[in-house]
């Protein structure tokens, strides 16, 4: 019950937040993501998507739509009506992070990407996926397989890719908290960084109809 009870508080948030950012005009943006882009364990105007909101200001809006301790099928089970509602121009997909941790079965990862990315650009987005990277107790083998993953998807659907969301901060302690997942404060700018060169072309080409 008390899991159910989270999970549904959890979605009630992540709801509220992505009506409380979809106001401005021009193209919209929305985040597919897990904690990594849903400012866990700090302030939410902290986390890089607020940051992207603030640097695209009032010539885009960002509905960011992760959610902690989403998989890819849960993303990709909410993602119908997450399309409808928003309307997205740009859509990226920040997922993989927990279906790495639960050991969720490569075909089933890569199958759910490439769901996601059918179903946003059958709605009219462009997608950006960013790739993670698994802790070093994973294995370098498995590591690899699972970062392939990601670039397999975005060379065969031809879009937009960054192969690692966490360049530079996941070994890095200082912008790590303290379980050594998940990047802190410190950290926000440099993941926004990580992804603004793919990014800005897309929102650009949303604006100009180009």
């Amino acid at each position: 019950m008390a899991m159910i009870i989270t999970v549904s508080l959890l979605l009630a948030s992540a709801a509220a937040s992505a009506a409380a950012d979809s106001t401005n005009a021009g193209p919209r943006v929305l985040v597919l993501g897990d904690s990594l882009s849903a400012a866990y364990n700090m302030p939410t105007e902290a986390g890089w998507v607020a940051l992207l909101r603030e640097r695209l200001g009032e010539h885009a809006s960002v509905i960011n739509a992760a959610i902690s301790g989403d998989t890819t099928a849960g993303a990709r089970a909410r993602l119908g009506q997450t399309l409808d509602t928003h309307k997205p121009d740009v859509v990226i997909i920040a997922l993989g992070g927990n279906d790495g941790l639960r050991g969720i079965a490569l075909a089933t990862f890569r199958d759910n990407l490439d769901a996601m990315i059918t179903a946003a650009r059958q709605a009219g987005a462009d997608v950006l996926l960013a790739g993670v990277r698994l802790p070093a107790n994973y294995g370098s083998a498995f590591i690899e397989r699972f970062l392939g993953v990601y670039k397999e998807v975005a060379h065969a659907r031809d879009v937009a890719f960054v192969p690692r969301l966490l360049d530079g901060v996941a070994t890095n302690p200082t912008l790590m908290q303290d379980d050594g997942i998940h990047p802190n404060a410190q950290a926000q700018p440099v993941i926004l960084n990580n992804l603004w060169p793919a990014l800005e072309p897309l929102v650009h080409s949303a604006q100009t109809g180009q």
